[in-house]
Formats: C-alpha cells, structure tokens, sequence
C-alpha cells in the first residue's frame, strides 16, 4: 500500500470523455516529506512515515522538533505511517526524500479517501439516523414530531439492547470513503482531482492510499 497526505480544498465538477459532469473534489496532495523509513529488521514491519504541512516551531514539542530535525526538514503538522508500500518504491524512498502526488498517482488509478466528518453536536434521531418522527400524529402533545418512539419492551428483556440507535453527538469521525477515482492531475500545483465527496470540511487534513 502506498499514499499521501493532503488537504481538501473544496468540490468542483468537471466534464468527462463522453460529456457527462462528474462532481469532484479537489485535494492539495503533498509534497510530503519522508520522516522514517522502518523496515522488518528493526522494526519487524515495513512501513513509511511522511508528514505534511507547515508548523510553527514554538507549538512543536522538543521531541518532534528532534525528529524532524533528522530528517533535514521544518516542523510538521501531520505526520502518517504507510505500511506495506509497492514495490517500485522499494529502496527509492529515503529519510528527507520529497514525494508528490504525480509521483505516487496517475489519472484513472482508484484510491481510498480517509478523513475526519464535519462534527455536527448533540443531535436528535430524525437527524442523526434518519428518522422519519411521527408526522403530525401527536394526538395533542406538543414535543413528540422528533421523539424517538419505543426504545424496548418492558418486562421482558427488562432492558435495552446495545447498539439502539438514539440521539447523540454527530459527525467527527474518522470515515474512510473507498474507491473513488482519480480524475485528473495538476503536478505543478500538487492538485488533484477526485471522484465524488471526501469527508471533512474545505482545508482538513485528509489520506489518500492506492
């Protein structure tokens, strides 16, 4: 497996060969920075760990500073592992090497979308699991258009299963979105354009893996 660090930068759409418009989004991919290379010798696996994005010195703890400082590079905000990488990038990575997104995509390739859902708060059913409420059959009393219903029986089980789906807080996930694919490439802006929604809000940190 091998991917990128970037950032979502909003939706577009575009049209494609045969004229349809295809909404998109647009992801600033890289260039990300490589911070350690593991291997199974020392580290039992083989992985490699890039960071991405500017970080102000004063907000970096001494040891990141350190570990950055290694790797001949600036403070960095986010900071992922890749294991088990292709193949062709086998001895081709190095600590403080800079990789791009041409470099680990190309147009047409299906990648998987990892981000963190916009979080919404404290919400009720209807909203957080699609509930249709009760229409306007209240019979009379004045909160009940949004109620959840029933949760359980009574004397039997005397108790409410787990995983009842009742209101509570919404969004701020990490939600993975999988096969989207890889419409169009910018190198020279490090911009790439992907098939469908990504989870998160515009300038969010997201991991595009092939």
């Amino acid at each position: 497996m091998s991917g990128i660090i970037g950032k979502k930068i909003g939706m577009t759409s575009i049209f494609s060969a045969d004229g349809q418009n295809v909404a998109c989004t647009v992801v600033e991919a890289g260039p990300c920075v490589v911070t350690q290379v593991k291997d199974e010798e020392t580290d039992g696996y083989r992985a490699v760990q890039l960071a991405y994005g500017e970080r102000k010195e004063k907000h970096t703890s001494k040891a990141l500073a350190g570990h950055f400082a290694k790797a001949k590079t600036t403070p960095k905000r986010k900071v992922v592992e890749f294991r088990d990488f292709r193949v062709e990038f086998e001895g081709g990575v190095a600590i403080g090497n800079e990789i791009k997104a041409g470099e680990v995509f190309i147009e047409g390739d299906f990648v998987d979308a990892i981000g963190t859902s916009k979080g919404k708060g404290f919400q009720g059913v209807v909203k957080r699991h699609g509930f249709s409420g009760v229409g306007e059959a209240t019979h009379g009393q004045h909160n009940r258009l949004r109620a959840p219903g029933s949760i359980g029986a009574c004397s039997f089980p005397s108790r409410v299963f787990k995983g009842q789906r009742m209101a509570g807080r919404t969004g701020g996930r990490r939600v993975k979105m999988v096969n989207l694919r890889v419409l169009k490439i910018f190198p020279e802006q490090n911009l790439l354009l992907v098939s469908g929604s990504i989870p998160g809000a515009k300038n969010s940190y997201v991991i595009l893996e092939k």
